[in-house]
């Protein structure tokens, strides 16, 4: 369920996707609703563009470090590709 910065305290959080487009996040919000993960949203900005980079907005997906394995093989498995470092 998406949750609220101060549901998870003083946990730091590993990023797990990144959402460009506001379909795309609503979409994956409901595939780790349905999943039952804990997750947290926030806008932030990244850059974008191969010949004309500019700063973008996107949805930034954030799950806990005890689930974030879990999150991640829901995601891979409804299709997404999560963020890896």
């Amino acid at each position: 369920m998406r949750r609220d910065p101060e549901f998870f305290g003083e946990a730091e959080l590993d990023l797990l996707y990144v959402a460009k487009k506001l379909d795309e996040a609503l979409a994956l919000e409901e595939v780790l609703d349905n999943a039952g993960l804990d997750y947290l949203v926030e806008p932030d900005t990244y850059h974008g563009g191969i010949i004309f980079q500019r700063e973008r907005v996107g949805a930034f997906f954030y799950a806990a470090p005890d689930s974030v394995d879990n999150a991640r093989k829901t995601l891979t498995a409804a299709g997404y590709k999560p963020y890896q470092l």
